[in-house]
């Protein structure tokens, strides 16, 4: 039987560390302050607002929610964007992506102070960590499986590390942070010839494909960790992972869960962004 890595422990234990962080900017005069951008009322929207809301509140981060009507006009999005950017009391902030309109979306992110970016949504966040430069921060999924993989003390250096998924959500930025533990990184995707041969030779595997139960047992051996980043339902309209769990949990060393896996984790990292951002401000 595999070790499941569940997220929430990492979660807490992040959420302490982030804490004291906030006790001790308050001491110095400073709260830190997320501002989250909501454009409609997307259930998907509305409920991860609603669990990093909770995160943020009890760490000690003021939340300033902009909600805006589904219809909205361009200029409306961008004029709300350069507020958050003159605000000086404003450390971070999140837009609720994708937009229905993608004209928007681009231009919002062009937008955006990368000082304030929460979530890697503007080009400099992007070379930034493609770069290592320290500019923005990674996209909060990506950031949550490197916590993830500390806490539960996985060394990264040296391993060889499979990532299924090249989007610049997730499978771009993860491959640079696991380049940065000196993993050696192989980037793979749904048309990779000899995908589960790739995959059976590495020491972790990252799905980030978006297809339910794309990896199977035929994709991985013993000793393995896999970390299932997928969001999926399933025929029967429940949540699944990119990873078949029954098929591939018996055969790995370890494997995280979807739900309670890594999405667990990221509301935790969007606060750890502000309280960083919040610091630099000082």
């Amino acid at each position: 039987m595999a070790e499941i890595l569940k997220g929430a422990p990492v979660a807490s234990s992040l959420t302490e560390k982030l804490i004291t962080h906030a006790d001790s900017l308050k001491k110095r005069g400073v709260t830190p302050t997320l501002a989250m951008l909501r454009v409609g009322e997307k259930a998907g929207d509305i409920s991860y607002e609603t669990g990093a809301t909770k995160r943020c509140e009890k760490i000690g981060i003021d939340i300033k929610k902009i909600i805006l009507p589904e219809k909205c006009r361009r200029e409306k999005v961008i004029e709300e964007i350069h507020k958050v950017n003159r605000d000086k009391n404003i450390h971070a902030f999140l837009m609720f992506r994708p937009l229905d309109d993608k004209d928007t979306e681009r231009s919002a992110c062009e937008a955006l102070s990368p000082a304030k970016d929460a979530d890697c949504m503007t080009p400099s966040a992007l070379a930034g960590v493609f770069t290592g430069s320290g500019t923005g921060y990674p996209p909060c999924t990506a950031g949550a499986c490197l916590e993830l993989l500390d806490y539960y003390g996985v060394e990264l250096s040296g391993k060889h590390v499979v990532i299924i998924g090249r989007s610049l959500v997730i499978g771009k930025p993860v491959s640079m942070l696991m380049l940065s533990r000196n993993a050696t990184v192989t980037i793979c995707h749904s048309r990779t010839k000899f995908l589960p041969e790739i995959c059976r030779e590495a020491d972790v595997i990252i799905a980030a494909v978006g297809k339910a139960g794309f990896v199977g047992a035929d994709f991985v051996r013993e000793g393995q960790i896999v970390i299932d980043v997928g969001i999926n339902l399933d025929a029967n309209g429940n949540l699944c992972g990119d990873v078949n769990f029954p098929a591939v949990e018996p055969v790995v060393k370890a494997i995280t869960p979807v739900p309670a896996g890594v999405g667990a984790i990221t509301t935790a990292v969007l606060a750890k962004h502000v309280i960083e951002a919040a610091e630099k401000s000082c």
